[in-house]
């Protein structure tokens, strides 16, 4: 099905080895995950160097594993605990891949959400959150190191679903609008997507990291949601990922990084039919449970239909897949 959509990168939130030695032989890259609960363990060198011996290297010979992301949106998370853990857990699993010669194979980052921006807009002004510089510094410093890039995870869905009255839904569809003009630029937005990438460009300039490539580790659009959830239907999510797949044809850069083309990982593959919370959470997917698609995409042909098991650990249901748009598309 992944060939089927010309998907080439997946990004998983764990490192299941089920998963991993399926695709062995393919050519489909892999980004893993450490999830948020190992990172005081990954203080101890000899807990990192377990991890990768028995997660990434067992499978590297034959399947593509690229990059580990050491937890997942830490900074400004609900746990305030975590995020002195976060840079220390990055360094020694990174020299834990450097003692086993892997760190020119697979690189190590972490990715953020777009709470840890005290201002996104306008781009040019994009600025960190001051309470979480401390942290974010010696991780910026981390990238420009190891040529690592900064991942974010960006949904313009949540704008406009906390204030639909104010935030003009074409702009956040990459439907045909007026814009937002940046004053202290000039430049013009003709999307909130490309707008906040922007602004974490500025941001991380802001505090002379030098030159670090941002990349979008999650976006996506739910096609379902309860009714306070504004905007979340099969049409806007239809609408969204089309545009956006569109943009990523044309290997586009932002208006103020306009060579830089954007890696853009699309969340998620199927919808999550076991996971808590509001009715958005479980309807982010292109596909229903069954493996039917939820609504066609424009490109090609329509997403194709795939048999699997969708019940007990081999159901994909409950399988967190990201996908890149790389071609035409990248799935978380």
């Amino acid at each position: 099905m992944l060939k089927s959509l010309n998907i080439s990168r997946v990004k998983l939130y764990d490192a299941d080895p089920n998963v991993l030695g399926s695709f062995a032989n393919s050519d489909v890259e892999f980004i893993i995950g450490l999830g948020n609960e190992y990172l005081p363990r990954m203080q101890d060198p000899q807990e990192a160097q377990i991890w990768i011996q028995q997660k990434v290297q067992p499978y590297l010979s034959q399947t593509k594993i690229t990059c580990i992301t050491v937890g997942n949106e830490i900074l400004g998370g609900q746990d305030s605990q975590l995020p002195q853990y976060l840079y220390p857990a990055m360094k020694t699993m990174y020299q834990a891949l450097v003692n086993l010669g892997l760190h020119k194979q697979v690189y190590i980052t972490t990715a953020h959400s777009l709470q840890i921006l005290a201002t996104s807009f306008p781009p040019s002004q994009g600025a960190f959150r001051e309470d979480l510089v401390q942290y974010l510094q010696p991780i910026l410093a981390f990238h420009a190191q190891t040529g690592s890039p900064f991942l974010i995870n960006v949904y313009p869905y949540f704008a406009y679903k906390n204030d639909p009255n104010n935030v003009p839904l074409e702009y956040v569809l990459f439907e045909p609008n007026a814009g937002a003009i940046d004053p202290n630029t000039n430049l013009n937005y003709d999307n909130m997507l490309y707008a906040q990438i922007d602004a974490v460009y500025s941001a991380i300039r802001a505090l002379n990291s030098g030159s670090i490539q941002v990349q979008i580790s999650e976006t996506g659009w739910p096609s379902k949601g309860d009714e306070n959830e504004f905007g979340a239907t099969v049409e806007n999510a239809g609408i969204y990922h089309k545009n956006l797949i569109q943009r990523m044809q044309k290997r586009e850069g932002t208006p103020a990084n306009p060579s830089q083309p954007i890696d853009i990982y699309v969340f998620a593959l199927f919808n999550e039919n076991l996971k808590p919370g509001p009715t958005s959470e479980r309807n982010y997917g292109l596909y229903y449970p069954n493996g039917s698609p939820v609504y066609s995409l424009g490109v090609q042909s329509d997403l194709p239909r795939m048999q699997f098991s969708a019940s007990g650990k081999n159901g994909f249901s409950v399988l967190n897949l990201l996908v890149l748009l790389v071609g035409f598309l990248i799935i978380v």
